[in-house]
């Protein structure tokens, strides 16, 4: 007899437990929610194991079914949760900037000049206005912040 069948015959019902821990320690190293679900299944076998006396042939396939099953819903919550957490507007910085009203350091001229916003300086394109001007981020258009006076539009 081998030491490992020499193990499990010692632990009996428990080393579906340990196989479970292990998988879930695995799952620490390994991250990527995979082992996460078969060690829950062997946990879940285990449980059961201790409660009703199964033979082996039947610890094995509710594993196998469990970890199919836990693995496939697994999946589908951990898309679901996805989709539902995130900032759509990572990629897209610029377009946390529209409708926030900035003032001009340089004058924008010829429908281009810059703006700095925090600690970057952005590309804008507008009308014609002198330093100072009170300007408004309507859109973007690429890596360029399309701009407006705010002045303007309220004297409309």
């Amino acid at each position: 007899m081998s030491l490992t069948e020499s193990i499990i015959q010692a632990l009996g019902s428990w080393s579906w437990v340990v196989l479970g821990l292990i998988l879930l320690g695995l799952e620490i190293l390994a991250p990527g929610t995979v082992f996460l679900w078969f060690g829950l299944s062997a946990i879940v076998v285990g449980v059961v194991a201790l409660l009703f006396d199964f033979s082996w042939q039947v610890h094995v396939g509710l594993f196998v079914v469990l970890s199919i099953v836990s693995l496939l819903v697994g999946r589908k919550l951990m898309l679901k949760a996805a989709s539902e957490t995130g900032d759509p507007g990572l990629n897209k910085r610029g377009s946390r900037y529209i409708g926030r009203e900035f003032t001009l350091t340089t004058p924008l001229s010829e429908g281009a000049g810059k703006l700095s916003i925090d600690d970057t300086i952005w590309r804008i394109s507008g009308p014609d206005l002198p330093a100072g001007t009170k300007v408004r981020v309507d859109g973007v258009d690429g890596a360029r912040l399309v701009v407006s006076d705010v002045n303007v539009e309220r004297a409309s």
